[in-house]
């Protein structure tokens, strides 16, 4: 049986002093081809050195209000695959807490 690989590119445009300018992205399995973003997060777990490696990447161009907004929608985001990773339901509350209270203080919620 061949093994099945699956592909994710990320593309960054820098100006002259190295601040993203466009972001895109392709991940052709999910049907994504070339798509703009403002602003990403990756986290990619190092299990030998056990810690998390990241690249957060904005555009300089993103708004501040959409950035609170994305903050808040990626911790809610973080808290429902931490109860899928941890089946964990006391903890995933305690965070949706914080994500309820993030966006009061951020007045995120209408």
């Amino acid at each position: 049986m061949a093994n099945l690989k699956s592909k994710i590119t990320l593309n960054v445009e820098l100006d002259e002093n190295r601040v993203p300018e466009k972001l895109n992205w392709t991940a052709q399995d999910g049907g994504i081809t070339n798509a703009e973003a403002k602003a990403m997060m990756l986290s990619v777990w190092d299990s030998a050195a056990q810690e998390s490696l990241r690249i957060d990447l904005w555009t300089k161009d993103m708004p501040v209000d959409e950035m609170k907004v994305f903050f808040h929608q990626t911790l809610v985001a973080m808290s429902n695959t931490f109860n899928r990773a941890t089946q964990d339901e006391k903890m995933t509350a305690t965070m949706k807490d914080f994500c309820d209270y993030f966006a009061e203080k951020l007045e995120l919620k209408k």
